[in-house]
């Protein structure tokens, strides 16, 4: 399989290698549990195996892969117990966000949350699931970026980027994409009346789903 086009890649070849392996985990393409070999992966995106040895690097601190010893590297496999502990630690924290960007004020965010929300249901009619994948994370973090609480975005960030492969599963499920539009909407309007705790308690409720759906795969 060829390299992407080399005009669309990051400007600097580790940001690309770091960029085109996140992408080929979060699409599926390398399925958990898979192994990764250096040098078959410096071939296949046409570069040295520096590059993509630091790119492995940064994708274990980020959950999305693991290092054995004499063995190397292999997509990280999905764990119930890891998932449920993420999404914890994001109720926390997200609901911090949502306390802050709604004190902050601003029309820009509301306008922010329904365009997103359109890309997301934009995305779906057109069957381009890592397209709602990424809008979806777009929508989520108009409320985190507005909160004015940068060290908190980047812990949501690392949290958000170790359960990419899970989000993939999630997508599967027309009925899922489905909720996922009907939840987006509840959330919207709950921010637009200024209304703190429903917004948080809808983003609970969201994820709940999420995490119940995807025990049932999992298990």
């Amino acid at each position: 399989m060829s390299s992407p086009n080399p005009t669309q890649r990051p400007p600097t070849v580790p940001a690309f290698v770091l960029a085109e392996l996140r992408r080929l985990i979060a699409v599926g393409e390398f399925v958990p549990g898979q192994p990764l070999r250096q040098e078959d992966l410096a071939e296949r995106l046409g570069v040295s195996r520096v590059p993509v040895r630091e790119a492995l690097n940064t994708l274990e601190t980020e959950g999305h892969v693991v290092h054995e010893p004499h063995r190397g590297y292999r997509v990280t496999e999905l764990s119930l117990a890891d998932l449920l502990e993420v999404y914890r630690l994001r109720q926390l924290l997200e609901a911090e966000a949502v306390r802050a960007t709604i004190a902050r004020g601003g029309e820009h965010v509301l306008t922010a949350l329904r365009a997103t929300a359109v890309e997301v249901e934009r995305a779906n009619a057109a069957g381009d699931m890592l397209a709602m994948n990424e809008a979806n994370r777009r929508f989520h973090f108009v409320l985190v970026t507005s909160s004015g609480l940068p060290r908190l975005e980047r812990i949501l960030r690392a949290l958000w980027d170790s359960t990419e492969a899970y989000r993939r599963l999630y997508y599967e499920q027309a009925g899922n994409r489905a909720l996922v539009e009907h939840e987006h909407a509840a959330i919207v309007d709950a921010f637009a009346a200024g209304d703190t705790e429903l917004v948080i308690g809808l983003l609970d409720e969201h994820r709940g789903h999420a995490t119940t759906a995807l025990g049932a795969l999992l298990a």
